[in-house]
């Protein structure tokens, strides 16, 4: 019986080995084909949908048609105002009604209860520019309000490439530990069988007990993490969020052959490109023509005023008084009690104010272009590693299941080089994820995401 027993052991062995070897085979193979998927988003559609969809543009866009309303009605206190004017009185005693043209006593009227209705027109004539810097400013403030926009929808293309590479990378690194877990859960059936055959120690199936608790641990954080970037990827593109989650994503993550220039070339494009610089620049003259239009409140104010109407007695409507005039006004202010100087320091303080954020948005977009550039050249770097290393974990796993096959190895070394392949396989994922999002970034900080 024990040399029976020893010649099965021997001859299963090998069998278990190669079996081991065709599942391992069999997951890469079904982990490499995982990214083939025919249903679901694909990136330029979750943007396409976050961008019809996301509630910050639209609140975005509501903003810029505040802007083009205030724009219509600064340019509109440009142009002749007509009102018309009515009103009605009761007196204690009669009122002479203004009559059309002079009289004596008899041709005169009078009412103790007068009724008149006017067509009033005014017009500014001379304001010292301030009417003409309020609206200037205001166009500017508009053109700012839509380079705003633009800069809010990149940084939504922006945020959903982001996530979306993210996802798929999430997504191969879940793969990769529910295959372990399988491998391991494997090679704990095997030391329970080698345990009967007293060939292995139970410490052996306590350690590999351990290593599969832990490992089911990380599986449960990456799906928690999953589950967090779907719901990111839900909120970003608008979409109602339902219990079974966001629909399938497809995509693949593949290196690109994009080149990408120097970084005084990018930081050229970036300052001509950027919608938040140019957003900027616009509000900076926007508060220059602020600050003048404050200055000319100590100008006189010259507008014309037409007026032309009539009165009746509501006693009796059969007397027309019609009345008309045409003045030429002028308001120049004398005493304010320091209005127009406060008002003059808060617009001068807005404008540095304003001319301080672009020079720091000037810094920052110093800042974000060189970072770009740097993370590209380093994630393509890091792809090229471990991109190499995988083959190397292969070739590894490769020689260590030749030697377990033979009885020359042990199934230890089988599941350290199986557990660096899928680390190294992990770590290739997530540097592809971060070159795309390297790219995807570049575009964004200079300006080019449209």
């Amino acid at each position: 019986m024990k040399t029976n027993f020893t010649c099965s052991f021997f001859f299963t062995k090998p069998i278990m080995r190669i079996s081991t070897l065709i599942v391992l085979l069999i997951g890469n193979t079904a982990w490499a084909a995982s990214d083939n998927v025919t249903e679901g988003f694909s990136l330029s559609e979750a943007i396409e949908t976050a961008l019809a969809n996301n509630p910050g543009i639209a609140a975005r866009s509501y903003e810029q048609r505040v802007a083009d309303a205030r724009y219509d009605m600064t340019f509109s206190s440009r142009l002749p105002h007509v009102n018309l004017h009515s009103s009605i009185a009761r007196y204690h005693e009669d009122r002479m009604i203004t009559p059309r043209r002079p009289g004596d006593g008899d041709t005169l009227q009078y009412t103790d209860q007068p009724l008149t209705g006017d067509v009033i027109v005014r017009m500014p004539l001379f304001t010292g520019g301030r009417l003409i810097n309020e609206s200037r400013a205001a166009k500017l403030l508009y053109d700012a309000a839509g380079y705003q926009l633009t800069r809010n929808r990149e940084e939504v293309v922006f945020n959903v490439s982001s996530i979306f590479y993210s996802i798929l990378a999430q997504r191969h690194a879940i793969e990769a530990l529910e295959f372990s877990q399988k491998t391991l859960q494997e090679h704990c059936a095997q030391i329970k069988e080698l345990i009967k055959a007293k060939k292995a120690a139970s410490v052996d199936l306590l350690r590999t007990e351990v290593r599969l608790s832990t490992l089911e641990y990380h599986l449960t954080q990456q799906n928690n993490i999953l589950a967090i970037q779907n719901r990111f990827l839900t909120n970003l593109m608008g979409v109602p969020y339902t219990t079974n989650g966001l629909h399938v994503i497809t995509g693949k993550l593949e290196p690109s052959k994009e080149t990408v220039p120097d970084i005084g070339t990018s930081l050229d494009n970036a300052l001509l490109s950027r919608p938040d610089y140019l957003a900027a620049q616009a509000t900076l003259s926007a508060r220059e023509r602020e600050m003048c239009a404050a200055k000319a409140l100590r100008s006189p104010s010259v507008s014309v005023r037409g007026a032309w109407g009539n009165q009746w007695d509501t006693h009796d409507f059969d007397q027309s008084n019609e009345t008309g005039s045409i003045m030429l006004e002028i308001d120049l202010p004398v005493f304010t009690g320091g209005y127009i100087s406060a008002k003059v320091r808060e617009k001068r303080a807005i404008k540095f104010a304003a001319f301080e954020k672009l020079r720091q948005l000037e810094l920052q977009i110093q800042l974000d272009v060189e970072t770009a550039v740097l993370n590209i050249n380093s994630s393509s770097e890091r792809v090229l590693a471990t991109g190499k290393s995988i083959e190397q974990a292969k070739e590894s796993l490769r020689i260590e299941l030749e030697k377990d096959a033979y009885a020359k190895g042990s199934v230890t070394d089988v599941l350290d080089a199986q557990s660096a392949l899928l680390e190294s396989q992990m770590n290739y994922y997530r540097s592809l994820a971060d070159y795309k999002i390297a790219h995807a970034q570049y575009r964004l900080v200079t300006g080019k995401n449209f």
